[in-house]
């Protein structure tokens, strides 16, 4: 089938860690292009807000570092959808702590959702992705990126440098199956993830406001501004962009 009538059809689209932040604008910025959401996440109650006033986006809670969530995703997309054109790798967690602060559930916890789950998941997804010659869009993190150190947040960069190798091997590995796998890599998102993780709110917010003094755009990210990213490069048009990884931080990381 060629890229011009793939084109014609409703994408069916994952989108991982969908409750909340950028996972939320993501799936909001595709369900209002025209495609069909699956949005997939622990707390029903967050991805029923995302889904609110959205009727063509679908909720699933799962867990994806359980041992049968890739299956359930996938199955449940084409049970919804019928087909599955793009998988936005997009849940995290993080815990900060220095090298002699970390525990072994931290640890694990964040390898296991941050860098496990999307393996399996888009292992899973592989032949559905086949069908529709479709795109794997995975988020990490501009903090990540190139020779930087990432003091208290180690574990979390560390799964994030590795997901971005992923990327690129995956663009070359799969590309015999016509299937794409690109990155989004956002620099300081107010998405609450700080609070999520323990902050409190007034010093995550004091957080936010001193990171905007550093960054040349001159104010942290919105989730909307990652989810337009993640969108344009799922379209036709970008047929062409495999294996990058795109930094989307305002400039901060190439300072």
């Amino acid at each position: 089938m060629s890229q011009d009538i793939h084109a014609s059809v409703t994408k069916a689209v994952v989108v991982t860690g969908g409750g909340t932040g950028i996972g939320a604008a993501t799936a909001r910025a595709f369900a209002e292009d025209g495609a069909h959401v699956l949005v997939v996440g622990r707390s029903e109650a967050t991805l029923k807000e995302t889904a609110d006033g959205h009727e063509r986006i679908r909720v699933l809670v799962a867990d994806i570092h359980d041992h049968d969530a890739p299956r359930l995703v996938v199955e449940t997309a084409l049970r919804e959808f019928g087909r599955l054109d793009v998988l936005v790798n997009n849940a995290a967690v993080t815990g900060f702590a220095a090298l002699d602060g970390l525990e072994r559930d931290s640890v694990r916890a964040q390898l296991g959702t941050n860098l496990i789950a999307p393996v399996f998941l888009t292992q899973a997804a592989l032949d559905a992705l086949e069908a529709t010659k479709g795109v794997v869009v995975n988020v990490s993190s501009a903090g990540s990126l190139g020779r930087r150190a990432w003091p208290e947040n180690s574990v979390y960069g560390m799964a994030k440098v590795a997901l971005d190798f992923l990327t690129r091997t995956w663009a070359v590995e799969l590309a015999p199956r016509g299937i794409r796998s690109v990155g989004v890599a956002p620099g300081v998102v107010d998405t609450g993830v700080g609070v999520r993780a323990g902050m409190p709110e007034e010093a995550y917010r004091g957080f936010l406001e001193q990171v905007a003094g550093q960054i040349p755009s001159g104010r942290v990210g919105r989730p909307e501004d990652i989810a337009w990213w993640i969108v344009q490069l799922t379209r036709p048009e970008a047929v062409y962009a495999n294996g990058t990884v795109l930094a989307v931080d305002g400039a901060l990381s190439v300072t």
